[in-house]
């Protein structure tokens, strides 16, 4: 299985590891936002928002800015720490989102019962009753790398509009991003060998865990062992069996039985509940031809090497050994450094909740107005939190061997050297292209995973990527602050 890489859609049976696959199922996409998306409806989905996005909504309105146009950026201000790039997921759901998103006659009702709306006219709460998103966004695509100040979204939109998707904006792309980027390094980390996410139970929500399996297997892991993911996503899943599983018989070689009787082309057995070593031994006398076998506690490097013996010893040499608990990038890196004889790693609680670096802090800023038909840009100065102004596009240079280079930060209308990154995604509120889908994003991220040189790529300590601005943004900046004194 070395090699597999992103495995999506369906696959006809193969020995080995028990894994599943069946293309997504179709279905409504409203049915698709209730299930995964905010446990809301398409009419609730107004709500999924900070309070104080609506309090500025109903303040715009009332101040007659309705059809003020405004534009906005997501980025991060500085990566996690270790992080030395991003690896972006997220956006098609986000999309989704700002395609539906509307106030049914319940959200109404509600946002009019509390207290602070009390003030605030009738003619709002039909404007809302109205309400879809009209702007344009452009985005980096999904399985592209990111670095600080790069913008990953920009909404072009009426202020109210750009205001009020905020947070559902930095949410999605927030969390994904950071799920993606960790599972990149787990990957990268297991050197050619598979990695499946297995952190469903110690995800910060079921919905968490499904998106967050989405976005692992973007990050390169060859499949999960949520089920729900595997179906709504097309990804491959992968079980096995607990150790409840062998306890639950009166002897442990009968729960080996009874498992390979059952999935006799898919049988990896978990040997370490009493006895690991007997474990090894015992599964060696199920059948010849088992698919392998899980460690699951201990001294992983040692066990692997001794079951790694009585399986060769016993003629097995086809069974794979899986390895999992509590395993992270630094652990999967040390067991191979040290020659650990180990196949697969299931990775749950590091990979699902990025446990080193555990949110990422993206933020949404406005960058520019427009007024009598000009755009106007501008910068917010606070202390520790200085923005760079206008609406921009960012240009991705390569070396002569295709490798990157260095990005530049431009005001949009420039034209730099190297691969503008920033594409339409939506004109309007409709979509401009049909989004990429999940293998051509997991082929995307290998590329730009494989094009980013390795000092910037390293598990710890790496080395900042060269982020420039233009000569042109950068006397922008320069000129408003000066602006100011």
């Amino acid at each position: 299985m070395k090699g597999e890489g992103c495995r999506i859609g369906r696959a006809t049976s193969s020995r080995g590891w028990r894994r599943e696959t069946e293309a997504p199922e179709t279905r409504s996409r409203g049915e698709a936002v209730e299930a995964l998306g905010l446990l809301a409806r398409p009419g609730e989905l107004g709500l999924a928002t900070d309070l104080y996005e609506l309090t500025m909504a109903a303040a715009y309105f009332e101040h007659g800015m309705v059809d003020e146009v405004a534009v906005f950026e997501m980025f991060v201000r500085h990566l996690p720490e270790d992080r030395g790039y991003l690896l972006v997921a997220g956006l098609e759901q986000a999309v989704e989102y700002l395609t539906r998103l509307s106030f049914d006659a319940s959200s109404l009702a509600y946002l009019r019962r509390l207290p602070i709306f009390a003030a605030v006219s009738d003619d709002f709460f039909a404007y809302l009753e109205r309400f879809r998103f009209t702007g344009d966004v452009n985005a980096f695509p999904e399985g592209t790398l990111a670095f600080a100040n790069e913008p990953l979204v920009q909404v072009r939109a009426p202020i109210i509009e750009a205001q009020l998707v905020e947070t559902f904006l930095l949410a999605t792309i927030n969390h994904q991003t950071l799920i993606a980027t960790k599972a990149a390094r787990v990957v990268e980390a297991a050197r050619g060998t598979g990695v499946i996410e297995f952190g469903a139970r110690r995800a910060h929500s079921f919905q968490a865990a499904c998106y967050g399996a989405r976005a692992a297997v973007i990050g390169g892991c060859i499949g999960t062992s949520n089920v729900l993911a595997g179906q709504r996503f097309g990804l491959k899943v992968y079980g096995t069996a607990a150790h409840s599983f062998t306890m639950g018989f009166p002897h442990e070689m009968d729960a080996f039985r009874a498992f390979h009787d059952t999935f006799p082309q898919h049988t990896i057995l978990l040997i370490d509940t009493y006895d690991t070593l007997e474990g090894a031994r015992r599964a060696t006398q199920v059948a010849p031809d088992i698919a392998g076998v899980r460690l699951d506690s201990g001294d992983l490097l040692e066990l692997s090497r001794q079951v790694r013996r009585i399986l060769d010893e016993a003629g097995l040499r086809q069974a794979k050994i899986v390895a999992s608990g509590d395993l992270n990038e630094d652990k999967i890196a040390a067991l191979l450094d040290a020659g650990a004889p180990i196949d697969l790693w299931g990775v749950g609680t590091d990979l699902l909740t990025s446990r080193d670096a555990p949110a990422l802090g993206g933020v949404y800023k406005l960058v520019a107005v427009e007024r009598e038909g000009q755009r106007v840009p501008v910068r917010k100065l606070s202390q520790g939190k200085v923005t760079y102004p206008d609406a921009k596009q960012v240009y991705r240079a390569r070396d002569a061997a295709g490798r990157f280079a260095g990005d530049a930060l431009a005001i949009v209308g420039e034209v730099l050297p190297g691969e503008p990154l920033l594409v339409p995604v939506l004109r309007r509120g409709q979509r401009a292209d049909p989004l990429p889908d999940l293998p051509a994003i997991c082929a995307r991220a290998r590329e730009q995973l494989a094009a980013l040189p390795e000092p910037f790529r390293r598990r710890r300590g790496p080395e900042t990527y060269p982020v420039s601005l233009s000569p042109r943004l950068q006397a922008e900046a320069e000129a408003m602050v000066a602006g100011l004194e």
